[in-house]
């Protein structure tokens, strides 16, 4: 179904601390992917945390990475940003879910077959979410 997709380049990864964009699954479902830095390249994620589906990325705000992880703004869960792997909180012992990505000379493209690019950015259908109602005790 996906063809290989030029989305960005892997120096605005890292300089902006990360990036998003929509593709559409095997199912006709929107899905917002989140690209983050993950030593010299990129590693791609579905923009949801794995505890109950919080988006990790927002637009507007951004992803908050700290010490190579990516915090949940909802409960402060942290996923490594090379793995996608969750050692504490609520989402402890669980892993993002990945969307295939390939880095040639220093440009990251989309190279998952299940998924269709659609555009950048998160999705125009926010089901209301006007953002998370944290119970996290991590402030920024």
């Amino acid at each position: 179904m996906g063809s290989r997709y030029r989305v960005t380049s892997v120096d605005a990864v890292h300089e902006e601390g990360g990036s998003v964009f929509t593709v559409r699954d095997e199912h006709g479902d929107d899905e917002e992917v989140l690209l983050v830095p993950c030593e010299d390249g990129v590693e791609a994620w579905v923009n949801r945390c794995t505890h109950e589906a919080q988006r990790l990325y927002r637009e507007g705000v951004g992803a908050v990475v700290r010490n190579d992880e990516v915090v949940c703004p909802k409960h402060g869960s942290m996923f490594d940003t090379c793995s996608g792997y969750c050692d504490n909180g609520e989402a402890a012992d669980t892993t993002l879910v990945d969307v295939d990505v390939t880095v040639e000379d220093g440009q990251v493209y989309l190279t998952d077959d299940d998924v269709r690019y659609l555009h950048d950015g998160t999705s125009s259908d926010d089901d209301g979410d006007d953002g998370p109602d944290s119970t996290s005790h991590l402030q920024f």
